[in-house]
This record gives structure tokens, C-alpha cells and sequence, in this order.
């Protein structure tokens, strides 16, 4: 069935309770289908979340000319050799990691065709920072307006290290630039690069495949290019926005749940957070519960990039706000419009107001292109309110999981459409949300 014709059904105000296992990481798993297509031997993953961003990305190995091989949770890709240089319109469409595979398309063939990348619409992501940073590096990129593609070609003598500084952090965009650095002649200097933990997990991929990279300051990446790179098995971590996302579910529902085999690395701040609003957490050798133990305080929340609250965690936040007493301020920085599921939570009885903060200097505190500005960058939460069903449309993958969480928090019974949103970034999603006792149900419209 298709997604687009599917609903989720949640008769909600049940306390979710027991123990769940998250997927591997979304933003990890992506990249490092990209990494195994830098080698002709086989690359094997494990963990590999079942989402369709994961699908389609396989299906573009596939087209590349790649053999891809999916048994349960993991996976075996093999690039012997590119078929062709070109990524369909279609497919890339579909998610903005397709244009990571300009990387090993240069490395290994000199010259790539990649449309411009789609994925949420959640914010312009712009791509002038790898564009600038791989002109760097010897290669000519250049925008057909008329056909929709990047054209890109190396030079003679083929990748070159350069010494590059990125002018905002930019997850992908660093990604992107060491994945195009390993087999580069010389040594790349990355600087103001993306410090998330997903990046050091694709670091420690391509080690694994015989690259030499290694980050001589939390922000500075240096890696040595290498001739050839290797076959690897490879686990994928636990993906941070699942945690927090099943974090949420069970206190928001006034629930115990235990998410197993997760510790603190990377979401340290958010659980800074829960204790600073009074929401209970427990850390144990095997995970970490979280449940609720009575009213919430409001708080003040600035998305940033790691190590500070996720921009991925905004959303989940401000339906936990609509629990706490007082007014709670959410300011987004990383992207200038993700606050596409203010209206859908109105519409359940969350008293959330949209304004324009105080800011000094724009260029400084938004990770974003100022001429990108929308000027709305920031919410005011106001409560405790007490959620009602509503009918819900999905905009983007995290909005779609904060309107399945005020669903589940909600009297009544909501139903949510726009569903391929959500399979984008949450494997068997309602199926685990239902073995902590929510009563909830996927059918076709």
C-alpha cells in the first residue's frame, strides 16, 4: 500500500508503558550507503533502519549500477563499477541525501550529474557551502537551470586536498567534503566542521575502509587521501531523534517507558532539559527509562548544532510544553521554517503564538542564508492545556512525529494523514508505539 493512501487512527489519552527497542540512525545509515559506493569491494551494515529514505537511497546504487542486498535489519552493497553518472530527477526528488553521491561519482569516474536535492521542504539547505568547497578540491560544478542538474567534472589531475572553511556548520556539507577528501591527493584541512556524533560514526565507516581521517579539534577534521578503500562491516548507532521522539511519548502520557540499549552520548542536552521541566528520567546500564513524575515546569529552548538541543527535537519539545505550567520559548536557528505543525497543533487546543525574536546580529545567530529569512523564527508556548482529537496533515517527517505524539496525548480520537512523511524517518513506527500500549492503528483511506 501506499503511503499517501493510508491514515493513522489514535484514540488517544492512553499512558504508554514497557520497553522499546530505536532503529538504527537515519542520518548515519544514508551516508554510509553513499561511503560503500567509494570502493568496489563489499560494504556490510548493520542496524539499517527500514524506512523509505533507505530504499530509495539503495535503489539509486542499484540504478548507479551497484548490487544491493537486504536481509532483515542489514545490508550488502557492492559497487564494482558505475553504470552511469546520472541520479534521476525522480528519485532525487525524493531525498536530499542523493546529492552526497557527487562524491564517490568523482572520485571514481571524474565527473557527475546530480539534479538538485529534494527531501522535507523544511528550509532552503543550501548547497553553496559543498559547492565552494569542492571547487576547492579541482572540480567545476555548474546549475542547468533548463534541465534541473548539477554538472559536475574533475580536473586533469584529478581530486586535489585543499584546506577549506566552512562559513556556517553544515552536517551534510562536511559529510559530503570527507567523503570527497578520502581518495583526494593530499591532506584536506576541514575547519568550523560539523561536530554531531553521526559524523564521527561515518568517520569511523571509512577508517574502517582504509582512510586516514581523525579530528584534531572538536571542529577541525583533517584527512590524508588514499588510493584505493576496502571492503568493511560496519553497526549502525541508535538513532537520537527515535530516542527522543519514544522519550516524549511516555511522559507526555503520564507513562514509564524504557528504551533499551541507549545511553546518554549525544542527547545530553535534551536530557539536561527534561530535568531542568521536571520530567523524569533513569539512566541504567542497559538504557534509559523515562516517565513521568508530576507537572512540568515551562523553559527556554535554542536549537543549535551539537552539541547544543537538536533542531530535530523542537517539535517533540513543544508538544511536552503544552503539558508544562507558564509560557515556553522554542527559537529556531538552524532552519528558517520549521514550524510547519504550529497550525495542526492549534487546531487540538495548544495555545502556541508564532513572533520574530530579538536578535543582534541575524547573520550570526542563524545558521541559515539571511536572504532565505522568513522572520518567524520562534514560539511561545503557553500552558497546561489539555489536547483534543483533531483530523492532522503531516508537512515533514518531524512534524509528523510531534502530531503523533500530541495524538497520543490527546482526548478522543485523532486521525493523521500524509503518512509518507513519517516512513521516511520511522520504521515500524505505530507497530512499536502500540506494544507500549497505545491504541493505535494504520489503515488504507
Amino acid at each position: 500500500m501506499k503511503a499517501d493512501l493510508e491514515k493513522l487512527i489514535i484514540r488517544g489519552n492512553k499512558k504508554l508503558k514497557g520497553d522499546v527497542n530505536v532503529s538504527g540512525s537515519k542520518n548515519v545509515a544514508l551516508k554510509a550507503l553513499v561511503a560503500a559506493c567509494l570502493t568496489d569491494q563489499e560494504v556490510y551494515i548493520e542496524n539499517i533502519p527500514l524506512i523509505t529514505d533507505f530504499i530509495i537511497m539503495s535503489e539509486i546504487i542499484g540504478e548507479l549500477g551497484g548490487q544491493v542486498l537486504l536481509k532483515d535489519h542489514a545490508i550488502s552493497i557492492k559497487m564494482k563499477e558505475f553504470k552511469k553518472v546520472v541520479i534521476q530527477l525522480d528519485k532525487a526528488a525524493e531525498i536530499r541525501t542523493s546529492f552526497m553521491f557527487l562524491a564517490p561519482l568523482l572520485a571514481r569516474m571524474g565527473k557527475a550529474i546530480i539534479p538538485n536535492p529534494g527531501g522535507c521542504r523544511i528550509g532552503a539547505r543550501p548547497i553553496d557551502r559543498v559547492v565552494h568547497g569542492l571547487y576547492q578540491m579541482g572540480v567545476r560544478v555548474t546549475y542547468d537551470s533548463k534541465d534541473g542538474y548539477f554538472h559536475a567534472q574533475v580536473s586533469e589531475k584529478g581530486l586535489l586536498a585543499t584546506r577549506y572553511k566552512f562559513s556556517k556548520n553544515t552536517h551534510t556539507g562536511t559529510e559530503t567534503m570527507i567523503l570527497a577528501a578520502v581518495l583526494a591527493k593530499g591532506k584536506t584541512i576541514l575547519e568550523n566542521a560539523a561536530a554531531e556524533p553521526e559524523v564521527d560514526e561515518l568517520i569511523g565507516l571509512l577508517n574502517r575502509m582504509g582512510a586516514k581521517i581523525k579530528r584534531t579539534d572538536i571542529r577541525t577534521i583533517e584527512i590524508i587521501g588514499v588510493k584505493k578503500l576496502k571492503g568493511a562491516r560496519f553497526k549502525i548507532m541508535p538513532d537520537r531523534n527515535e530516542i527522543v521522539t519514544f522519550a516524549v511519548a511516555g511522559i507526555i502520557t503520564e507513562g514509564d517507558v524504557f528504551i533499551k540499549n541507549i545511553n546518554r552520548v549525544g542527547i545530553s542536552e535534551f536530557l539536561n532539559m527534561l530535568k531542568e521541566v521536571g520530567a523524569g528520567f533513569e539512566e541504567k546500564k542497559n538504557g534509559i527509562r523515562f516517565f513521568y513524575k508530576g507537572p512540568l515546569r515551562k523553559s527556554q529552548v535554542t536549537t543549535t548544532f551539537y552539541p547544543g538541543f537538536m533542531t530535530d527535537w523542537q517539535g517533540s519539545w513543544a508538544v511536552l510544553m503544552t503539558k508544562a505550567k507558564g509560557e515556553s520559548i522554542i527559537h529556531e536557528t538552524i532552519y528558517e521554517n520549521r514550524f510547519n505543525y504550529v497550525p495542526e497543533l492549534r487546531k487540538m487546543g495548544a495555545k502556541i503564538k508564532l513572533f520574530a525574536p530579538t536578535v543582534t546580529d541575524p547573520s550570526e545567530t542563524y545558521n541559515f542564508n539571511i536572504f532565505d529569512d522568513k522572520k518567524m523564527h520562534a514560539i511561545k508556548v503557553t500552558g497546561p492545556v489539555s489536547l483534543h482529537n483533531a483530523v492532522l496533515n503531516v508537512a515533514d517527517l518531524r512534524a509528523g512525529a510531534t502530531l503523533v505524539l500530541a495524538a497520543l496525548a490527546a482526548r478522543g480520537t485523532s486521525i493523521i494523514f500524509g503518512l509518507e512523511h513519517l516512513d521516511r524517518g520511522y520504521g515500524e513506527f505505530y507497530q512499536r508505539l502500540k506494544s507500549l500500549g497505545a491504541d493505535i492503528s494504520r489503515v488504507k483511506e
